[in-house]
């Protein structure tokens, strides 16, 4: 019995030294492989890509100065339209009458200058009767003026050859003045510009002659070339964006029509110093941040914010967060955490 008790402490103590045996044999930290790639700051160009609807340069808006009820809109739209030809009119018996008044006006004018004329000839006006007389027929003169002008105005032409893209109003309707009756465009002339809207990063980026690439989804065998001519000077309070127009510069226009979607692809002439990296490097990105690792002389992984300026397939535009760097951990990466030690093949 007494034997069988000392065997059995022995075992326990057996048991005991490979227990220990074991935890001495596990390593203190875990060496995680890596792969890396030396960090350098370079210029590289801005790549932007944007969408907005196609239009022309020439769209305006076209209303009658006077307002009135609208007597014939000879128009529908998608009419073509040639230049100088009536479009709308408006009733002008209020107008008309107002000429005819004008014009009756005049005649008295004149006989009152006439009859004043020859009165001071013959010493019987005074040089002051005579003088009031010659102004009463020049307002008159120039009430006729205005009267006639506002009956041609009572009429809408077309301001350049196009189409009708809108038609705001119906016959027998009563409009103010300068309210919008018809909206066209010189589409027949090609001149088709991309409207698109930007953010302020963008628009302070992007420059006046930069070229771009221009596609719409229903053409999208069309691909077309374009320049940017104009940029907004002040922030559209509906969208809360600034625009950019991009002009079309290609033939086989006549495929284009106002309203359609479009989307440009800008080669900006503008550059930055940024660093290019890998898609793999890039964790957790939100927005315009992301989280890299990067590697000290120690073999240590530091986890860090960055800055992303855009997406350039293959790679990721990293505009500021990793000054001070020079090694970034480019594959291996999701299995670190802050301060895990690395390895990689040198």
């Amino acid at each position: 019995m007494k034997k069988l008790h000392i065997a059995a402490i022995c075992f326990l103590l057996f048991l005991f030294s490979c227990k220990e045996a074991k935890i001495e044999e596990k390593p203190k930290d875990d060496v995680i492989p890596v792969k890396i790639m030396t960090l350098e700051k370079k210029d590289q160009a801005q790549t932007y890509r944007l969408s907005g609807r196609f239009t022309t340069e020439d769209e305006s808006a076209l209303s009658f100065k006077n307002g009135g009820v609208i007597r014939t809109i000879y128009v529908n739209e998608g009419d073509k339209i040639q230049k100088g030809q009536l479009l709308a009119i408006v009733d002008k018996t209020e107008i008309g009458s107002m000429v005819n008044q004008a014009e009756i006006a005049l005649e008295k004018a004149k006989r009152d200058f006439t009859r004043a004329s020859n009165l001071y000839k013959d010493s019987v006006a005074t040089l002051e009767q005579m003088q009031n007389a010659r102004t009463a027929l020049d307002i008159a003169q120039q009430q006729v003026v205005n009267a006639r002008y506002n009956m041609n105005a009572s009429e809408i032409r077309a301001t350049q050859s196009g189409f009708v893209l809108k038609k705001y109003a119906q016959e027998g309707q009563i409009v103010g003045p300068g309210t919008p009756i018809l909206l066209i465009n010189g589409a027949s002339k090609g001149k088709w510009i991309l409207k698109a809207g930007v953010s302020d990063r963008h628009w302070a980026a992007i420059r006046l002659g930069d070229h771009a690439s221009v596609i719409s989804d229903a053409f999208p065998e069309l691909s077309m070339h374009g320049e940017v001519v104009a940029k907004s000077e002040g922030i559209d309070p509906t969208t809360g964006t600034f625009s950019i127009n991009i002009r079309i510069k290609d033939d086989g226009l006549n495929k284009l029509a106002t309203g359609l979607f479009g989307k440009a692809t800008i080669q900006s002439s503008s550059r930055i110093a940024a660093w290019a990296v890998p898609f793999s490097a890039v964790l957790e990105g939100d927005k315009e941040n992301g989280y890299v690792f990067v590697v000290d002389d120690d073999h240590i992984a530091h986890k860090i914010l960055v800055k992303i300026e855009r997406i350039q397939h293959p790679d990721i535009i990293i505009s500021s967060g990793l000054e001070g760097f020079k090694k970034l951990i480019t594959e291996g990466n999701a299995y670190l955490k802050e301060g895990s030690k690395v390895t990689w093949n040198k």
